[in-house]
Order: structure tokens, then C-alpha cells, then sequence
């Protein structure tokens, strides 16, 4: 690292430096999330890269369905192709492992040409919710954990999804929760995970078989919701490529497989004051009002922003298939996994909330800014909780939306929460969304051509 040593590279996390060794840098990726929660950016001769500069893309990115196609939506001079500012952060800056030379990859902020941060962009969106939590003296905690399927490469779209083989050369069995042996089956991927996570910085606190055939839970360490969000940003990349090396895909669509569960990304939230205390934990221990707010904030404001935690009609899947463990509801009560909100067990210092209807498929600087700023709703409004569920939970009458189109309606109606997230970033991500409803409802499904096309 001699060479290096009184350039910016020097200055970089010592996971990178250590990756780096006596290599010579050669490329650096510029990345931003995009609305989907995919990577874009430019890459560029590390020599052409300097933390000082700014770099461009247009604007119109962020006006794009997950096909690709771009949506015409109320908004002055749309098509002009404004460029937007990046500005990298770079205490984001880790290595790129799969990469075949030296290559750092750093997430950059967004901003107009005038300086202002640019409202519609997922990252700002969460530093936005953060700041109403900063104003109060509030600082959230979060702990997520990312749910996904390892399947055979499918290079044909109307191929049923397959778990893939394992080490033993048979797919991989469902209900198998956390199975030793099912882990194993597919070490060589898991390894693989660990290497570029340990080449980058990132931190794992455990991995573990969940019920599917194939499908992995990893769990991340809780902290700064913005650096967890960047965190589970870089894993998804992260867990793809490993799995492309060992030769299989990994997929975060919530729901891959008809007869298997679906993937979520749970959350775990709680909020400490300027001193580090849990607001959730009075000094005794008991339960603060703090805490039953946010939980009635959550159980009444969640459900207008589904289309966030569950964004695409696949997502939606992943709720309505019977015993596929996924909750369809937004009650609470303790240790209760048939519940929206489920309180852990813990000591009165770590009490905290976990949010499980999210969907892995989510954006996940979009999904922690909802999640988030429904329990700040609920503090600030002083928002009851609904009574505590002492036993299982299906059927409620609060259910959530039963699909993407009557989830929009929802989102569209709550002025309250658009404010918080941004009035702009809501009438553009609504925009998007009822666009891929529009275009889903023109597709003709293996489904209907199997049963219908000779039958109906």
C-alpha cells in the first residue's frame, strides 16, 4: 500500500486496503440505488476517479418501470433529460471481489444541480425519515434479515423456477428450517458469500436454512438504518454474484416457487434518545408509551404504504398461500410469528418491534423509510395499538391489501405519509407502479394458456 499511501486511496476502510494489498487499483464504480433497489452508476479508470468531483446522470432513470419502459407522469418538462449530481460518500467505499482486477465500488448521494439533495431518490428518501426522527432527538436502530432462494439457472421465462442441486447431487428438499444439512448442501455457495462479505467489510451475524428448497436466511447486525440499508443493498449484489460463481442464480422475488414459502426481509426497529437509551424501555423496564405508539403508528399507517414493503404483484403471492407462514395481518403480540409486529424476546434494553410483511423483493431505503416513519407517525399522533394477540392470528378484519392495485389506492389516499416520504418521491413511485400493474394485466400467464386455451 506504499504507493498509495498519500493518496485518497490510503484513506479508504481497512477491508479494502487489506483486499487491495500491493495491487493497483484499476477501475471504480460510481453506484446509486435505483427505485427498484438495483445498482447504476458509471465505472471508470480508478485515475479518472476523484472523491472531490462530482459525476452526472439524467434524471430520467428514476422514471422507469422494473421492465425498462419509461412513464409519461405529470410533471414539467419531464423528457428535457436533466442531469442530476452524484456525490460519492465515501465511507460506503468497499471492493467489488468478483470483479477480475482491483475494483472499488462507492454508493453516492444525489443531488440537483442546485445542491439540494434530490427528493425522489430511495437513499434520500430514508435520510429524509431520519431527519424527522433527528429533530426530536430520536436516533432508530435496525437489524435486517434477508430471506432469498438459491434455483438451477432458468434462462427461460416460462420454465417453472427449480431449486438447484446440491453437494449431493439432488435438489434441495423444502421444510427443512434450520437444517444443518440443508446448509451445508449448499456450502460452497455460502463460503463464497463469506469471502466477498469479508472483502468488503460487511458484517453477517448468522445464516441459516429457512423452509424452502433452497432458500437461505442471512441476517445482518443491528445499527444505523442508512448504513443497514447500504448494507442489504451491497448483499444483494453480494449474494448474485456468489452464486453465479458456483453456478446458480440467487433470486430476491418474494415468491419463485408456486409450492414454496416466500422470501421476506424482516426488520427489527427500535429508537434510542440522544443519550443511547431505548425510548421503547422506561427505567424500570416496563413498556413506555414510546413503544405502544410506534406499535399503533405501525398497525395504522403500514398499510398505506404496502406498495413499498410488497411492490410488485408477485409480492402479493407470498401472502395468500395457505401455510406458507408469511402473516397477512398487521396485529401485534410477543414471540407470536402469526403476527404483522411481533415483539421478540429480549431484555428491556434491546425491546424493539419487528416488522415481518415486508418482502425481500423490496427496495430496502424505500421499505425501512416506511416501516420507520409509520411508527413516527404513531409516537408524534399518539396512536394506540389495537388489544395484544395472545394466540394464532389469520383472519382479521384489518388484513392487508389483497393485491397491488387496492395497495396503491391506499398509498394514494394518505396525504400523512406523503409528506413524511416526500411528496414528490410518492407521486412518482405511484406513477411507476400502477404503470407495471397496467402492463402485468396485459400478459397472458402459462396458467391460463394451460387451461384455457383448449378448455374455456
Amino acid at each position: 500500500m506504499s504507493r498509495y499511501k498519500n493518496s485518497w486511496i490510503g484513506h479508504l476502510p481497512e477491508a479494502f486496503l487489506d483486499y487491495l494489498g500491493e495491487r493497483r487499483l484499476e477501475e471504480v464504480e460510481a453506484i446509486i440505488p435505483d427505485t427498484v433497489g438495483m445498482s447504476r452508476g458509471k465505472a471508470m479508470p480508478s485515475h479518472k476517479f476523484n472523491p472531490e468531483e462530482t459525476f452526472f446522470l439524467p434524471i430520467s432513470l428514476f422514471y422507469q418501470t422494473i421492465s425498462g419502459e419509461y412513464v409519461d407522469m405529470d410533471i414539467e418538462d419531464q423528457w428535457l433529460e436533466k442531469d442530476i449530481v452524484l456525490r460519492p460518500d465515501m465511507a460506503t467505499a468497499t471492493a467489488v471481489p468478483w470483479a477480475d482486477d482491483p475494483t472499488l465500488q462507492v454508493i453516492c448521494d444525489l443531488e440537483t444541480r442546485d445542491g439540494e439533495p434530490l427528493g425522489i431518490a430511495p437513499r434520500n428518501v430514508l435520510k429524509r425519515v431520519l431527519g424527522f426522527y433527528a429533530d426530536k432527538g430520536w436516533r432508530p436502530v435496525v437489524a435486517p434479515e434477508l430471506e432469498f432462494y438459491l434455483t438451477k439457472p432458468n434462462t427461460d421465462p416460462n420454465e417453472p423456477i427449480e431449486p438447484p442441486l446440491g453437494r449431493t447431487g439432488r435438489k434441495g428438499a423444502s421444510r427443512q428450517a434450520y437444517s444443518m444439512v440443508a446448509v451445508d448442501e449448499y456450502g460452497e455457495v455460502i463460503d463464497t458469500i463469506y469471502d466477498f462479505a469479508e472483502a468488503q467489510g460487511l458484517e453477517i451475524d448468522t445464516v441459516i436454512q429457512e423452509g424452502g428448497a433452497g432458500q437461505i436466511e442471512i441476517n445482518l447486525l443491528h445499527g444505523d438504518p442508512l448504513r443497514q440499508a447500504d448494507q442489504v443493498f451491497y448483499f444483494k449484489r453480494t449474494i448474485r454474484e456468489a452464486a453465479l460463481k458456483n453456478g446458480v442464480f440467487a433470486t430476491f422475488m418474494a415468491k419463485p416457487m408456486r409450492d414454496e414459502p416466500g422470501s421476506a426481509m424482516h426488520i427489527h426497529q427500535s429508537v434510542v434518545d440522544r443519550d443511547g437509551r431505548n425510548i421503547f424501555a422506561a427505567s424500570d423496564g416496563s413498556e413506555t408509551e414510546a413503544f405502544r405508539h410506534f406499535i399503533g403508528g405501525s398497525q395504522h399507517y403500514l398499510m398505506s404504504v404496502v406498495p413499498l414493503l410488497a411492490p410488485y404483484v408477485n409480492s402479493f403471492r407470498r401472502f395468500y398461500s395457505e401455510g406458507m407462514s408469511a402473516p397477512t395481518n398487521l396485529e401485534w403480540g410477543k414471540d407470536n410469528r402469526t403476527t404483522g409486529l411481533r415483539i421478540p424476546n429480549s431484555n428491556p434494553e434491546a425491546r424493539r418491534v419487528e416488522n415481518r410483511v415486508i418482502g425481500i423483493d423490496c427496495n430496502p431505503y424505500l421499505a425501512i423509510a416506511a416501516s420507520l416513519a409509520s411508527g413516527y407517525l404513531g409516537i408524534v399522533n399518539r396512536v394506540e395499538p389495537r388489544e395484544i394477540a395472545l394466540h394464532e392470528v389469520y383472519e382479521t378484519e384489518t388484513n392487508l391489501p389483497g393485491g397491488l392495485a387496492p395497495a396503491l389506492d391506499l398509498f394514494d389516499d394518505d396525504h400523512e405519509v406523503r409528506d413524511l416520504l416526500g411528496r414528490d418521491f410518492c407521486h412518482i413511485y405511484s406513477g411507476i407502479k400502477h404503470a407495471e400493474h397496467d402492463e402485468y394485466k396485459r400478459e397472458i400467464s402459462p396458467w391460463e394458456r394451460q387451461h384455457l386455451l383448449l378448455n374455456a
